[in-house]
């Protein structure tokens, strides 16, 4: 065995391909926690760590002062509102993200939540289980997609494949980013908005995509919820936080919106009684729209990856975040 083997940690469990890319390596000593580590215990075990690839795992700067060795960071998908990217940046280590591995996942799955809220899915099956099947088929109706507006509120890795299978379904596809030039919105056959607010009173579903930033907790407060048009539908597979819980059970239970597909809460795990979990016009998924039989080996072995690129000194550019580390 290599006498310089560079540590990888595995805080929690990692797709079996991931696993067999970093243990194809013998310059690597894969170090894989079957339980939760507690943060004393990482905080301990952090000491001769070259690489680590995180799922729900925190990391923050005592984590980063634990780990003098460290050279990477990895997520384990694309979200990384619960690592200190500053305090990577501060000692000029990459943070790594699953490139496009669960976008698809989780395009899609907005798109069931979309269908699902137009189709009133739990609502009719309900009726079915409970012998209401004539009375049920009274009760309100479901809607066609076709000709609705959708908004698609961030234009990056999902909300573009979420806006191709929108249009495919005959919907009319507005875009809000401001980061995105309104001509590449064009070009892929959608309709840019320049401001949200507008956008939002033309929109029958509305469909969040952008990450939890700063600039984005909160985005869907009370006054921005009472800018939607009334009976539209809302659908949250990002982050928990970017709408405003409370704003939002306000605005379904007054009727101003339909409905609520929400794959993210605030909390997570989310608390079985929290108010919108009452309503039935909410459609709830526990944060798993980015995770199905297929992505969680795309993202495994993304990771991986993503690890050996920068331990081998050849970083992939297009999976860090924080890129002003590489010079």
């Amino acid at each position: 065995m290599p006498s310089n083997r560079k540590v990888v940690m595995v805080p929690r469990t990692m797709g079996e391909a991931g696993q067999a890319v970093l243990s194809r390596r013998d310059d690597i000593e894969l170090r894989q926690y079957s339980t939760a580590l507690k943060q004393a215990e990482l905080l301990e075990a952090l000491g001769d760590v070259a690489g680590i690839a995180l799922s729900v795992t925190p990391f923050g700067k005592a984590e980063m002062d634990a780990a003098p060795a460290m050279q990477v960071v990895a997520r384990i998908g694309v979200g990384y509102d619960a690592v200190d990217v500053p305090a990577l940046t501060a000692r000029r280590v990459p943070l790594m993200i699953a490139g496009t591995s669960n976008s698809t996942s989780v395009a899609e799955h907005a798109l069931y939540l979309i269908m699902t809220l137009a189709k009133r899915g739990p609502a009719m099956d309900k009726v079915v289980r409970e012998g209401r099947w004539t009375e049920g088929r009274r009760e309100s109706l479901p809607a066609e997609l076709a000709g609705k507006a959708v908004l698609v509120v961030g234009f990056g890795r999902i909300g573009t494949r979420l806006a191709k299978r929108c249009a495919a379904m005959d919907m009319r596809v507005l875009v809000y980013d401001p980061y995105v030039p309104a001509e590449a919105i064009r070009a892929a056959g959608h309709e840019p908005a320049a401001d949200l607010d507008t956008a939002l009173s033309e929109a029958d579903f509305v469909t969040i995509h952008c990450p939890k930033t700063p600039e984005t907790v909160g985005l869907f407060d009370a006054p921005r919820l009472a800018r939607m048009r009334r009976g539209a539908a809302i659908v949250n597979t990002a982050r928990g936080g970017i709408i405003d819980e409370p704003a939002l059970f306000n605005a379904l239970t007054t009727g101003h919106i339909s409905g609520a597909g929400l794959d993210v809460f605030e909390t997570e795990p989310a608390p079985v009684d929290i108010a919108l979990l009452s309503l039935e016009q909410v459609i709830a998924s526990p944060h798993m729209a980015g995770v199905t039989t297929e992505s969680v080996a795309g993202m495994a072995v993304a990771t991986a990856e993503n690890i050996l690129s920068v331990l081998d000194g050849r970083p992939n550019r297009d999976n860090v975040v924080n890129k002003e580390v590489l010079g």
